[in-house]
C-alpha cells in the first residue's frame, strides 16, 4: 500500500504517528478490508520528544515506518518468522544480512507463546529473550482503540556503546529496530502507558508491525546515529558549509547540526502535505520546527538566511521516494523561507528587548536576569532561551535558569492538560459496518435536486433504531441522495425528507469513512421507519447561497487578484453555518501572504500592489461567474494533455491546475458542479474546469464567462 498523507481525517491525531494508523478501522472491525494482508512504508511524524532530537542516537521527528499487516489472517508465528527472515536473510536473497547473534527479542510478561516461538522455532537463545512489562511491551496509540502485547527486536551495537544486559539494561547500546504488535484487544481511557483497562478482544486477531527505516539504515550503513545516514548527512554537510562550524568536534554543536537536519526534512514533508505555519495545532508544530532550524543555524555562526539551501538539499535527497518534493518545491520553499524571514525579524526585536533587560539588571547592581524575564522573552516574543543564555554570557551576566524552567514546566503542564482534555477515542463506526460493507451512497445531486430514496438505517445516539418519531433528532442513511455531504472545504446541503404523513428537516450531511452519507435529521411531523421510501429534497436557495462560501469563488477571486497583481495569493476559506441565512450561508476570503516579495515593494510586498489594484472587479466578477450558466462540453484526455489544454484558455481554475498534484485537482473539482443549479434540472450547468474520472484522466469544461 502507498503511504497515506501525514494528515488524516482523525480528530485524535495531529499527524499520522504510526504505520498502522490508516488501518485502524480494519483492526476495530468497523470496516471490512478488501485484502487480508498488506505491507507499507508509511510517513510518520512524532513531536512529543522533540527536545530529544539530536541528543540521542535514535530520535527523529519525521521517520518512515515499514510494516506488514494481517487482518485476521496470520498471527504470531508467521509475524515473527517473517521479521527474522528479512533481518537475517542474505542480501542475495533479499534480506538485510544482519548477524543473528547481535539480535535480542523482548516479549510481554505473560506471553509464553511468543517466548516459545522465539526460543524453539526461531532459535534465539533464552538468555537473549527478555520479558518486559506493560509500559514497554504492550502497545496502543495512547488513546482508546486497538492494542495488544508486542515483541520487539533489538540490535546490540557492541560493548563500546554501553553496558551488558540486553535492552532492559541499556537502550542506547541495544537499539530497537522492529516492533511486532499482536493486535488482539481494545483498550479504554487511561492516563499513561500502563494505566488503562482492557475492554475485551477485537473481532479478529491482527498483526501490526513497524520497522524504523532510519534506524535500520544507520545500522546497515555503519554510521554512529540516524542523523549520519545518506538521508540526513547531506543537510549536516550543507549546514557546516553555511555556518563555518565543523561537525563532530563538539557535542553541543553536533546537537544543533542534527536538529537542523532532522527538522528541515520534517518541515519539508509537512509543508508538502499541506501544513502552513501558524499559532495552533499542526501549524504551531511546523512553526516551532522551522524556528528551531533558524535558531540552531544562528548559534552555529550563520549570519545569513539558510532555509532555502536546506530545503534544496532535502528535496534532492528525498524526492526519489517522494516526488511531490520536486513537483511542489516552489511552494515548499516559499513557505519555509517566509517563516525564516519573519523569525529573523523576531530575533532582531528580541535582541533589543534583551539589551534593555540586561541594562536594567546591570544598573541595579545585579548579575542575574530573572527567570520571568527570560520566560517573557521566550513565550511572548519567541526569543529562544539558548540565545538568551549566550547573550547573557557575552554581557557578563547569568540567567535564572531554574526559574525559567519552572515557568516552562508550568506552561507545558497546562498545554498537556488541555491536550489530554481534547483527546478522545476513535469515532466508533461499528454501527455503520453493515452499511459500509453494503457499498457507497449514490450521489444524485449533480443531476437533480429531488430524488426518491430508500431508508437503509436510522441511528440515534450511536444505536440503530427501527423508527423515529416527531421531535426526535436522528441520523438517516439512504441508498441514494441529492444532498451533498460536507468535504473538501465544501459545506453540506440542507433540505428535507418527505413522504405521506412525514416531514423531516435535514440539518447537515456528513460522510462516514468517505463512503456512506449520513443525514442529520429532525423529524417535524409523523414518523420515519427503516425501509420507508422517501423523497430527499435539496434546499435550492441554500445551495445557491452556499456558492459564496466555497472554494469555487475563492479560486475566481484568486484569478482576479493574480491578473491584477504580479504575484500569487494563497487559498483560504471562512465559512458560516448560520442556517437562518437563506441567501448567504457562507463567505469566502482570499488573504494576501506577507512573506512574499514583489517588484513593487521589496520590504512591504503588497502595500503598493493592493493600493493600486481596483477592488471592484475582484469582488464582483466571482459573484457574476458563480451565477453564470454555461453549457457543459466534455472532453476525455490524459492528465498531462489536459493541463496544457486548460492553460490555453482563460478559465477560473487555470492558474491552479498547473500547480496542484492530481489528488488536489480531484478533491477541488469533484463537487463543484452542484453549485448554481438551474431551476430546470434537465439543463446541467457548471462554473468549473476540471474533474478527475480516474487516476490517469480528467474531463475538461473549458467554457468560462467573459471578463
Amino acid at each position: 500500500m502507498p503511504s497515506a498523507s501525514l494528515i488524516l481525517d482523525d480528530p485524535n491525531l495531529l499527524f499520522v504517528n504510526a504505520g498502522m494508523v490508516p488501518f485502524v478501522p480494519f483492526f476495530l472491525g468497523q470496516q471490512t478490508p478488501s485484502y487480508s494482508r498488506a505491507t507499507s512504508v508509511q510517513k510518520c511524524v512524532r513531536t512529543l520528544d522533540i527536545e530529544e532530537v539530536g541528543i540521542t542516537t535514535r530520535h527523529n521527528t519525521f521517520f518512515q515506518m515499514a510494516g506488514n499487516f494481517s487482518f485476521g489472517d496470520y498471527f504470531k508465528k508467521e509475524a515473527i518468522s517473517h521479521a527474522w527472515q528479512l533481518l537475517t536473510g542474505s542480501v542475495e536473497d533479499g534480506g538485510y544480512g544482519i548477524d543473528p547473534t547481535r539480535l535480542w527479542a523482548t516479549v510481554y510478561l505473560d506471553d509464553d507463546e511468543a517466548f516459545s516461538i522465539w526460543r524453539d522455532e526461531v532459535g534465539v537463545p533464552e538468555e537473549r529473550i527478555q520479558r518486559r512489562g506493560m509500559k514497554d511491551n504492550y502497545w496502543s496509540m495512547g488513546i482508546p482503540g486497538p492494542c495488544g502485547p508486542c515483541s520487539e527486536i533489538f540490535y546490540d551495537r557492541g560493548a563500546e556503546y554501553g553496558v551488558e544486559g540486553g535492552p532492559e539494561a541499556d537502550e542506547d547500546r541495544y537499539i530497537e529496530i522492529w516492533n511486532l504488535v499482536f493486535m488482539q484487544n481494545e483498550r479504554g481511557e487511561g492516563t499513561n502507558k500502563g494505566d488503562y483497562p482492557i475492554l475485551g478482544p477485537l473481532p479478529k486477531k491482527n498483526i501490526d508491525t513497524g520497522m524504523g527505516v532510519e534506524r535500520v539504515a544507520f545500522l546497515l550503513q555503519g554510521v554512529e546515529n540516524v542523523y549520519e545516514t545518506d538521508l540526513l548527512r547531506p543537510v549536516i554537510d550543507k549546514a557546516a558549509e553555511l555556518t563555518g562550524s565543523v561537525y563532530g568536534t563538539d557535542h553541543t554543536s553536533d546537537v544543533r547540526f542534527r536538529v537542523i537536519a532532522d527538522h528541515a526534512r520534517t518541515a519539508a514533508m509537512l509543508i508538502a502535505d499541506g501544513v502552513n505555519p501558524g499559532n495552533y495545532g499542526r501549524g504551531y508544530v511546523l512553526r516551532r520546527l522551522l524556528r528551531r532550524i533558524v535558531r540552531s543555524a544562528k548559534l552555529l555562526g550563520s549570519e545569513q538566511p539558510t532555509m532555502r539551501e536546506f530545503m534544496i538539499v532535502v528535496r534532492d535527497t528525498m524526492a526519489p521516494s517522494y516526488p511531490v518534493l520536486e513537483t511542489d518545491f516552489t511552494r515548499i520553499e516559499n513557505v519555509a523561507v517566509g517563516e525564516e524571514t519573519a523569525f529573523l525579524k523576531t530575533l532582531a526585536s528580541g535582541s533589543a528587548l534583551f539589551e534593555n533587560a540586561a541594562e536594567t539588571v546591570k544598573s541595579s547592581g545585579k548579575s542575574v536576569i530573572a527567570g520571568d524575564q527570560a520566560f517573557a522573552l521566550h513565550d511572548t516574543y519567541g526569543f529562544p532561551i539558548d540565545l538568551t543564555l549566550e547573550m547573557a554570557s557575552e554581557a557578563g551576566l547569568t540567567v535564572d535558569e531554574d526559574g525559567f524552567r519552572t515557568l516552562m514546566a508550568e506552561q507545558r503542564k497546562r498545554a498537556k492538560d488541555d491536550a489530554q482534555a481534547r483527546k478522545h477515542a476513535h469515532a466508533d463506526l461499528t454501527v455503520y459496518k453493515e452499511l459500509l460493507d453494503r457499498g457507497a451512497t449514490e450521489f444524485t445531486g449533480f443531476d437533480e435536486l429531488v430524488s426518491e430514496a430508500h431508508v437503509l438505517a436510522l441511528i440515534v445516539d450511536g444505536v440503530r433504531v427501527p423508527v423515529a418519531k416527531a421531535g426526535q433528532d436522528v441520523e438517516v442513511i439512504l441508498d441514494r441522495s441529492p444532498l451533498y455531504a460536507e468535504s473538501g472545504g465544501q459545506i453540506a446541503d440542507i433540505g428535507s425528507l418527505t413522504a405521506p404523513g412525514l416531514e423531516a428537516k435535514v440539518n447537515d450531511v456528513q460522510k462516514i469513512a468517505k463512503k456512506v452519507w449520513t443525514h442529520k435529521v429532525t423529524v417535524k411531523k409523523g414518523e420515519i421507519t427503516e425501509g420507508d421510501v422517501v423523497l430527499a429534497h435539496v434546499d435550492a436557495e441554500w445551495r445557491k447561497g452556499a456558492t459564496q462560501g466555497t472554494p469555487v469563488p475563492t479560486w475566481c477571486m484568486r484569478r482576479c487578484v493574480r491578473c491584477s497583481a504580479p504575484t500569487r495569493c494563497r487559498r483560504a476559506l471562512s465559512t458560516s453555518r448560520d442556517t437562518s441565512a437563506s441567501t448567504s450561508p457562507g463567505r469566502a476570503r482570499c488573504p494576501i501572504p506577507r512573506s512574499r516579495t514583489s517588484r513593487h515593494s521589496p520590504t512591504k510586498p503588497w502595500r503598493r500592489t493592493t493600493r493600486s489594484t481596483p477592488l471592484s472587479p475582484i469582488s464582483t466578477r466571482p459573484r457574476r461567474w458563480v451565477r453564470w450558466h454555461s453549457s457543459v462540453r466534455t472532453t476525455a484526455t490524459r492528465f498531462a494533455s489536459s493541463k496544457s489544454a486548460v492553460r490555453s484558455r482563460w478559465s477560473c481554475a487555470a492558474a491552479l491546475t498547473s500547480e496542484a498534484p492530481l489528488r488536489s485537482v480531484r478533491s477541488r473539482c469533484s463537487v463543484s458542479s452542484r453549485w448554481a443549479p438551474e431551476s430546470d434540472a434537465s439543463r446541467r450547468t457548471s462554473v468549473w474546469t476540471l474533474t478527475a474520472t480516474s487516476p490517469r484522466s480528467v474531463r475538461c469544461w473549458p467554457d468560462c464567462p467573459p471578463r
